[in-house]
C-alpha cells in the first residue's frame, strides 16, 4: 500500500496544520486492502494507540487538520475533547428507535470488503531470510547518489562518529559501512581516525540480535535515479530571496529586479541592520522587512545585493552582511550583485568564482554579477535561472572529500 500527498500550500500555523496531523495506514479508501507485510500489520495496530497518546484522546479525528471533507455519521460519542454535539438518544446498533441509523453500507455497495486471499502454512514467530540482508538497500542508496551527495553523507558520518569517544566503537561502525561499500568506508574512516577498514562482523556474535547473513539482494552495482536529488527538476517558484540593503540603495533598480523575481514566483524580503525604512539614493525610501538579528541566510534560498554606492559601502563595513553572504555561498546557494553591489561581493572574498567587471551579466557557479550600466531585467532573468537550479554544487569540487 503506497500513499501519496501533494503539498499545495505552506501551512499558516505549523502546530495546527502540521504537528497535529494523524497519519495512519489504517485509513483506506474503497478498492484497496492491506497486504500481509508484517511491518504494515504491526503499524495498523500501533498507529491508533500512538495518535491516542500523542494527541491526547480518542477525538483527534475531529481536529480540523484531520477532519474528513465529507461528514461522518456513526455511533461514536463522548470521550476527551469531543467537538461534535450528537443529537438523539441512540448510540448503538442495531436499533429501532432511530430506524437503524446510522447504518452500515450493505456489502452489495462495496464500501469496504476485505479480499478473500487464500493462505496456507503455519503461523510462526520467525523472519524470512531477506530480513538478514541489512546492506543491499544501503548499497543501492550509496551507488545512486551524486558526488556532492556522497560528500555530504561522508561529512555527516564524520560529524556523528567524531563525537564518539571510544575508538573500538568507531571501528565497528566503519566495519558496517565497509559491508555497504568499500569507498564509503574508506572515506568515512579517514575522518574519524580509523586506520584499518575491514568487513569482519564477527563481533556481532557477542550480541543476541539477529545476525546479518552473507546473502545479498541482487545488484551490488545497481542504481536508482529516484534516490538522488541531482535528478530532481527544480524551479524558482516559491523560493525566498534576501535582498541586503542600507541607506543609499538604488531603489528604481531594485524595484525592476523585484518585479522580475516576483513574476517568476519568487518571494523577496529586504534585510538590513534595523527594521523600518532606509533612505534610497535620489530620494524615497525602501521598506526593511527583516534585520540581521531576526533573519539568517539559512532562512533563504538566495541572496541579492542591489546597486547604490553608499549602500554597498555601508554593507561592506558590516560583519553581519559579509557573514550572511559568505554562509549562503558556503551552502552553494545562488548569490547575485549588480553595479556597486559587486564591490561588496569582492569584499566578502568568495573563492573560486569570477565577478563581472563590466555591464555584461556573468553567472559563474551560481554567482550572478553585472556592472553599473547592465540591464536590470536581463540581470534578474539570469538570477532566476540560477535560483531555479536550487544549489550550485560545482563550488564544492575543489574541496570534495577524497
Amino acid at each position: 500500500m503506497i500513499g501519496k500527498m501533494t503539498l499545495t500550500r505552506n501551512p499558516e500555523n505549523f502546530f495546527a496544520e502540521t504537528e497535529q496531523i494523524a497519519f495512519h495506514p489504517g485509513h483506506v479508501v474503497p478498492g484497496i486492502d492491506f497486504s500481509n507485510d508484517p511491518l504494515l500489520q504491526g503499524r495498523l495496530f500501533s498507529y491508533l494507540d500512538t495518535q491516542l497518546i500523542r494527541l491526547g484522546g480518542p477525538n483527534f479525528t475531529e481536529i480540523p487538520v484531520n477532519r474528513p471533507l465529507a461528514p461522518v455519521h456513526n455511533n461514536q460519542r463522548d470521550g476527551f475533547m469531543r467537538q461534535t454535539v450528537n443529537r438523539g438518544r441512540v448510540n448503538y446498533e442495531p436499533n429501532s428507535l432511530a430506524r437503524g441509523c446510522p447504518m452500515h453500507d450493505p456489502n452489495a455497495m462495496r464500501a469496504f470488503m476485505s479480499y478473500g486471499e487464500k493462505l496456507e502454512g503455519h503461523k510462526v514467530r520467525a523472519r524470512s531470510e531477506s530480513f538478514g540482508d541489512h546492506f543491499s538497500q544501503a548499497t543501492l542508496f550509496w551507488n545512486s547518489l551524486s558526488e556532492p551527495e556522497k560528500t555530504h553523507l561522508v561529512d555527516a558520518i564524520h560529524f556523528e562518529l567524531g563525537k564518539v569517544d571510544h575508538m573500538h566503537i568507531r571501528e565497528r561502525m566503519i566495519r558496517l559501512f565497509a559491508n555497504v561499500d568499500r569507498e564509503l568506508a574508506e572515506r568515512a574512516a579517514r575522518g574519524v581516525g580509523v586506520k584499518e577498514v575491514t568487513t569482519d562482523l564477527s563481533y556481532l556474535e557477542e550480541s543476541s540480535s539477529p545476525k546479518p547473513n552473507a546473502k545479498r539482494g541482487p545488484g551490488r552495482t545497481s542504481r536508482s535515479a529516484a534516490l538522488s536529488m541531482a535528478n530532481t527538476t527544480f524551479s524558482a517558484k516559491t523560493r525566498k530571496v534576501a535582498v541586503l540593503v542600507a541607506p543609499g540603495v538604488d531603489a528604481p533598480q531594485l524595484a525592476t529586479i523585484k518585479s522580475a523575481l516576483k513574476e517568476a514566483g519568487v518571494t523577496v524580503n529586504t534585510v538590513s541592520s534595523f527594521l523600518g525604512k532606509v533612505p534610497a539614493a535620489g530620494g524615497g525610501n525602501v521598506e526593511v522587512e527583516k534585520s540581521f538579528l531576526t533573519a539568517a541566510s539559512v532562512m533563504f534560498d538566495a541572496v541579492l545585493v542591489p546597486g547604490g554606492r553608499e549602500s554597498a559601502m555601508s554593507l561592506k563595513e558590516q560583519g553581519d552582511a559579509r557573514h550572511f553572504v559568505q554562509e549562503a555561498f558556503k551552502h552553494c546557494k545562488p548569490i547575485a550583485a549588480i553595479a556597486d553591489g559587486v564591490e561588496f561581493l569582492r569584499a566578502t572574498e568568495l573563492s573560486g568564482v569570477r565577478l563581472s567587471s563590466d555591464a555584461a551579466v556573468l553567472n559563474d557557479k551560481g554567482v550572478v554579477t553585472a556592472g553599473t550600466s547592465a540591464d536590470a531585467k536581463a540581470f534578474a532573468e539570469e538570477f532566476v535561472r540560477a535560483i531555479a537550479k536550487h544549489r550550485h554544487w560545482e563550488r564544492e569540487k575543489s574541496s570534495v572529500a577524497a
